[in-house]
């Protein structure tokens, strides 16, 4: 149990970091003299660098052994986390979470390796995976109601710091609890040009919405990163094929489940990590929320995951990840519907309903997902499996925050929310029909 706590504290640590931010961010801009578009920044530096890098994780991971990767990496998000409560100025901060997002890619993938090999067993595998997912979904949607207290008792910088005891206690337990796994050298390159496109090609895109909302779509920057993503997008798959040792071998996209799986990671954080910055504003702009209520008032997405993702470890075992992937999608869908309904008048007893089913629907996909693609994979490209899910979430993530944060930007906030929360409930019904068509 004490590795599983392990392996499963550091995940907590680097997903509440991707969504504790999210109330602090009024704050935050007023005092840091932010727009919207420097918000966008402070999350989706984090983002892009935490997607970018994942797959390297994943080489590491299974190139030196999980065991020696993860308190490494642990150890450079905890410092990195030191950097962002103490940044002096916007740009300072944004360098800070982009190098947060160097230490979570690296924690991530080692810490699913480290949990498949402590249970080999599929049944147990999917029940601690089940807990894992548990964990991680608290982080994600409990990190606005810590985060909403934090920056009312104390400040926005306290949501950084706060990592600072969470990772001492982590590396503590792994150095005690967490045993050694065999190194895979010589396994699998790193393919450095491969890395550097799909870094490049997301950072692009990325750029080309965030500023769309902010300065029209026809600007010159906008239409600059959407050629760049264009061109590293070509060049990546170009790199891929001609490399004799790819950072993603294709062959693992023959396998439906594989595919489809990863395809729904990256749906699901598009319309979770979406909704949540805008339900931030909506909470603190449009119905002028304090921070402290702002991160209560999401308390019923919290609450739902702490029911749902051990339901679905359970499930998982018993039927296989199908019809959980499926079921947790539909919810999530129709939660996203009903609160594309909502506008600033909206009663809050209306809302919490769709929060629960949002919370309830992506709990009780994740596990289920991360089980299909490990299922899928084959046994010595656990690390690189789980850093193939990993950045497909990852780069939903940035997606869904540049891309919801630009639907409301520059019109009527309502008509904006009504166009984000639509966009996420067609995100969640088209993952799905690819659980129902492509995982068996």
């Amino acid at each position: 149990m004490l590795p599983l706590l392990a392996v499963s504290l550091g995940y907590f640590m680097v997903i509440l970091d991707a969504t504790i931010v999210t109330v602090a961010l009024p704050a935050l801009g007023r005092d840091l003299q932010a727009g919207v578009a420097g918000l966008q920044w402070v999350v989706d530096a984090y983002a892009v660098v935490f997607a970018g890098l994942l797959l390297l994780g994943g080489t590491l991971s299974d190139r030196f052994g999980s065991r020696g990767v993860f308190p490494f990496a642990l150890a450079a998000f905890t410092l990195a986390s030191a950097a962002c409560g103490l940044a002096p100025s916007l740009g300072a901060l944004v360098a800070a979470r982009a190098a947060q997002g160097v230490g979570a890619a690296l924690t991530v993938p080692s810490s699913l390796a480290l949990l498949g090999a402590a249970y080999p067993d599929p049944g147990q595998r999917a029940r601690a995976f089940g807990l894992w997912g548990g964990i991680a979904g608290v982080a994600a949607a409990s990190g606005p109601v810590l985060g909403g207290v934090l920056v009312a008792s104390v400040s926005w910088r306290a949501v950084f710091l706060v990592n600072l005891p969470i990772g001492a206690v982590t590396l503590w337990l792994v150095r005690r609890h967490v045993t050694a796994t065999s190194r895979r050298e010589g396994t699998h390159g790193l393919d450095p040009v491969g890395q550097l496109t799909a870094l490049i090609g997301l950072g692009g895109l990325v750029v080309a919405l965030i500023q769309g909302g902010e300065l029209g779509w026809r600007q010159p920057i906008v239409l600059a990163g959407l050629a760049l993503f264009v061109a590293s997008g070509i060049a990546w798959l170009l790199t891929e094929r001609r490399v004799g040792d790819p950072m993603v071998p294709f062959g693992l996209f023959r396998r439906p489940a594989f595919t489809g799986a990863t395809a729904v990671g990256l749906l699901l954080n598009l319309a979770f990590y979406g909704q949540l910055f805008v339900m931030s504003l909506y909470l603190q702009h449009a119905r002028h929320e304090p921070p402290s209520l702002a991160g209560v008032a999401l308390l019923p997405e919290a609450l739902a995951v702490l029911v749902a993702s051990p339901l679905s470890g359970r499930l998982t075992g018993r039927t296989g990840p199908r019809l959980p992937m499926t079921t947790g999608m539909l919810v999530g869908a129709l939660g996203f519907a009903l609160l594309a309904l909502a506008d600033p008048g909206t009663a809050f007893a209306l809302l919490v309903v769709p929060m629960v089913a949002v919370g309830f629907g992506t709990s009780f996909t994740m596990p289920a997902a991360t089980a299909a693609v490990l299922g899928a994979a084959p046994a010595d490209r656990g690390g690189l499996a789980a850093g193939v899910l990993n950045t497909g979430r990852q780069v939903g993530g940035a997606v869904g925050i540049a891309l919801l944060g630009a639907l409301v930007g520059g019109r009527p906030f309502a008509s904006g929310m009504h166009l984000a929360m639509s966009a996420a409930a067609a995100a969640f019904a088209a993952g799905a029909a690819l659980s129902w068509t492509t995982v068996r």
